[in-house]
């Protein structure tokens, strides 16, 4: 009978350590629980650990160039997002279609760059869609209905690059030619995409037909217009903040309203929906104004003290990532003082743009109907 041989308590105490060292798995799951709650700087040290155990997890730097963006590291995520990248050693095949967006966003001084990261994500998610290509991080386990979803939101980045006047491919003689395919493309995809309604809109726009453009972003509200706030058919507040916007631009005024209500009843810290409805009340006040005519029985004075009201709630901020929403919004101001319009007082009861104040206002036209 041979020696048993006993356990020193180095070796106990190395036994311990290597049963609680925690999973790739549990690290990664970590990871992303930390992103999802913005702690960037802590969801990178734990994808620095998978990586540390595992140098190829794909997921792993997938969230490692999600922290570094986020951080504002962007050489070093535009490096890490290039890793997943064929011809990178140890690149997935195929690769997450993630990280060509992601390479897309990062080549905004260079739209053709951009063009191409675009339609090499489109080509990995048709694969995904045919069932030839699994689908890989933060695509992992989406539906069919996401990944056409998926398909259209990239395909209208694709034509707002055409489109944008801060690049010269709005000049080239392709440009609406492409673009026409391009939303072609997104409606074959996806036939009432909400996304491709608005940016169709924009593109009709452009096109100087204002009617086809009031159409296509009606079509895009009316699927969702008389739902529930908490309905899965209504699209996210950036998609509706997009089509506010179309509806001002169309002169649709009532209806950008509405659309600005749902918003802010979802979220009244939405700085850019505060400024929209501001904007847009000032635009009634103009109108209302120059035609001395009342719009839905408003004078062009409580307006355009509507404008100020709303405007007011964000005149006070002094950050905020787009600079000229800040400018516009100190502008409209100075024109709203220079005519005498102040802010309602602080314990008026009037709830300007709140769902309360158009229930009310429900309430007083059914009270004078009876």
């Amino acid at each position: 009978m041979g020696r048993t041989r006993v356990k020193t308590k180095k070796t106990i105490a190395s036994s311990a350590s290597q049963k609680e060292l925690p999973s790739v798995d549990s690290l990664l799951a970590k990871a992303q629980l930390l992103v999802t709650q913005c702690d960037y700087d802590l969801a990178q040290k734990f994808a620095h650990r998978v990586l540390e155990r595992a140098p190829s997890n794909a997921d792993a730097k997938e969230l490692l160039g999600v922290t570094q963006l986020e951080n504002g590291q962007l050489e070093e995520a535009r490096k890490t997002f290039q890793s997943l990248l064929p011809p990178a050693p140890d690149a997935p095949n195929p690769p997450p279609p993630s990280a060509h967006l992601y390479l897309a966003q990062l080549s905004d001084e260079d739209p053709h760059l951009a063009l191409k990261h675009y339609e090499a994500a489109v080509g990995i998610l048709h694969g995904q869609l045919k069932g030839k290509e699994k689908a890989r991080g933060e695509y992992a386990g989406e539906s069919e209905l996401d990944v056409r979803r998926n398909i259209v939101r990239v395909l209208v980045a694709m034509v707002e690059i055409w489109m944008a006047p801060t690049y010269d491919l709005c000049f080239d003689p392709k440009a609406e030619e492409t673009c026409e395919a391009l939303l072609k493309t997104a409606f074959e995809t996806d036939s009432d995409n909400v996304e491709a309604l608005i940016c169709l809109s924009s593109f009709r726009l452009s096109q100087q037909r204002p009617d086809e453009a009031k159409d296509s972003a009606m079509k895009a509200w009316v699927a969702w217009k008389d739902v529930e706030e908490d309905d899965a058919n209504v699209p996210p507040i950036p998609t509706r903040l997009e089509l506010t916007k179309r509806f001002i631009e169309l002169s649709e005024y009532s209806s950008a309203l509405l659309v600005l209500q749902g918003i802010i009843a979802s979220d009244d810290q939405e700085v850019e929906a505060w400024y929209l409805e501001g904007w847009c009340f000032f635009l009634m006040a103009e109108q209302a104004k120059e035609t001395d005519v009342k719009i839905d029985d408003l004078s062009w004075e409580e307006l355009a003290k509507d404008a100020r009201d709303c405007l007011g709630k964000l005149h006070t901020i002094q950050e905020h990532p787009d600079d000229r929403l800040l400018e516009h919004t100190a502008e409209l101001v100075g024109q709203l003082d220079l005519l005498g319009i102040k802010s309602s007082p602080a314990d008026d009861d009037e709830d300007v743009g709140t769902d309360e104040g158009w229930e009310d206002e429900e309430s007083d036209e059914d009270i004078e109907m009876n």
